[in-house]
């Protein structure tokens, strides 16, 4: 079968054996596969992503000397089913949960040598882990499962209520799929912010509220009118403001009261949801620091380098920090659904296609945030540069 291997930073297709089902597994014909950030990423960073791994406790990481196939968003056919393996026939369209066993280890498919990923004409899934596609939903939808998923998973995480503020810093995939996901949810009240014009119009297109370019003026000052603190002073007089008020009501015990308050949620500050999805050194402290008092911050977006961040700042403040990866099994599911329903905005996400051959044609594009987001592999396509799509 033809694929594309990523050996040294070199992006190439060549002609590799065709996988065999071992029991429990698929053996699917890619029909698309999206290419990710992260995918991105470890063309060039892959060595310093397995050392982090290795350390948590997987050693399994692709390095740079070894050669991978990329690319874990696919959507599939089904082919052939291992031994003892048949919930699926022949000719199913399905997506799946991108992890696989080799031997008696589990590796990340497109990220590990013992999984090779989906920019191929065939792939190895997990039969347990597979889903399929339901409801007619079109296989370049279908392909978006898997950073839908991320993006749910970060807003589970979040914790957010309808009626807080949420603000995505950066626009790309990972922003664009959070986007989504909060206004699935049901969130009423979206800011995003990014610097491209291209990007800025495609979080418009998913469903963002509010739309700020940060060259120009800061998300947060979009978020005025909401109850938020801003400033230290605001929260000192909120304390003694409400004592005062609490120590007026007759009859009953202040404490009381405040502990039923406290119960509600109602003595906590009003503050927006913050989900960072750039990944760059600095967001994160820059985010602390502009943010209003009690915010809570989501680290989505990956950054490979070393940060730094104030620590006193988020203490003072009292920001929460909390950092998100992937997803489980069930938002995978959730996700797939959600697509499938037309409950969630995802086409504007697709922004053109190639074939295995164009592949590093499209890391390339990728790099320019004006002119594209998600780019999907058609292994059968004979593009060499990313094509229009139209869904």
């Amino acid at each position: 079968m033809r694929a594309v291997t990523c050996t040294d930073a070199k992006l190439e297709v060549v002609d590799l054996p065709s996988p065999r089902p071992a029991r429990g597994q698929l053996l699917l014909e890619v029909l698309r596969c999206g290419i990710c950030g992260s995918d991105l990423h470890a063309r060039h960073h892959c060595d310093e992503v397995a050392d982090i791994t290795a350390e948590v406790g997987y050693d399994g990481m692709f390095r740079s000397s070894e050669s991978v196939v990329l690319g874990h968003e696919f959507c599939g056919e089904v082919l052939e089913s291992g031994p003892r393996t048949s919930r699926f026939r022949a000719g199913t369209r399905v997506v799946a949960f991108p992890l696989l066993r080799n031997g008696s280890a589990v590796h990340p498919t497109g990220l590990s040598t013992a999984a090779p990923g989906g920019y191929a004409e065939q792939i190895l899934v997990e039969e347990s882990l597979a889903f399929a596609v339901p409801n007619g939903l079109s296989t370049e939808l279908a392909t978006l499962t898997e950073p839908m998923a991320v993006g749910l998973h970060a807003v589970n995480r979040s914790q957010i209520g309808r009626g807080q503020v949420a603000v995505v810093i950066g626009c790309g995939p990972v922003g664009l799929a959070v986007i989504a996901m909060l206004k699935a949810r049901g969130v009423r009240t979206v800011v995003a912010s990014d610097f491209s014009a291209g990007r800025r119009a495609l979080a418009t297109a998913c469903g963002a509220d509010v739309v700020v370019d940060p060259a120009v003026e800061s998300p947060f000052e979009r978020t005025a009118g909401h109850g938020h603190i801003e400033r230290a002073p605001e929260l000192f007089e909120l304390a003694v403001g409400s004592m005062e008020k609490l120590r007026r009501i007759p009859l009953v015990p202040w404490n009381r009261i405040y502990q039923a308050a406290e119960a509600l949620g109602a003595a906590t500050p009003k503050h927006p949801v913050i989900f960072e999805c750039v990944g760059v050194p600095g967001v994160i402290d820059q985010l602390i620091a502009g943010a209003p008092l009690a915010s809570r911050v989501v680290v989505v977006g990956v950054c490979m380098q070393p940060d730094r961040i104030r620590p006193v700042m988020a203490i003072n403040k009292e920001i929460d920090l909390r950092f998100v990866l992937g997803y489980t099994p069930i938002e995978f599911h959730n996700a797939l659904h959600l697509l499938a329903d037309g409950k969630v905005k995802a086409a504007p996400v697709v922004t053109g296609s190639v074939g295995l051959a164009g592949v590093d044609e499209a890391f390339t594009a990728l790099a320019d945030p004006e002119t594209h987001a998600k780019i999907l592999i058609d292994p059968r396509s004979d593009a060499t540069e990313p094509r229009p799509v139209s869904l």
